[in-house]
């Protein structure tokens, strides 16, 4: 098995920063380089998972706040309309009218 560190279509950038021109529909050499490639597919979604993860922590607070305050501001409009119902209508309507 070839070491992809061998391999031509490997290539290390000056800040050691890994490149991979192999593409597995076209020129992969070894069956165990899609192995390997599915491996740092794999790698690329857990390191995105835990970023989305740890965002999604930092903002669960701000989340938590602003649910409250929304909370808070329908209730403080459902109590400002009540003066618009007055309380004795309510009872007259449950009458029949005829």
């Amino acid at each position: 098995m070839i070491q992809c560190k061998d391999c031509e279509l490997f290539e290390m950038d000056p800040s050691g920063r890994r490149i991979f021109h192999c593409d597995p529909f076209l020129n992969i050499k070894e069956p165990e380089c899609l192995q390997k490639m599915q491996i740092l597919r794999l790698d690329i979604l857990i390191s995105m998972y835990r970023g989305m993860s740890a965002w999604q922590e930092k903002m669960g607070p701000l989340q938590d706040k602003l649910i409250r305050y929304f909370k808070r501001e329908i209730e403080e409009l459902d109590e400002s309309e009540n003066w618009k119902i007055d309380p004795d209508e309510d009872e007259e309507s449950d009458e029949p009218l005829f």
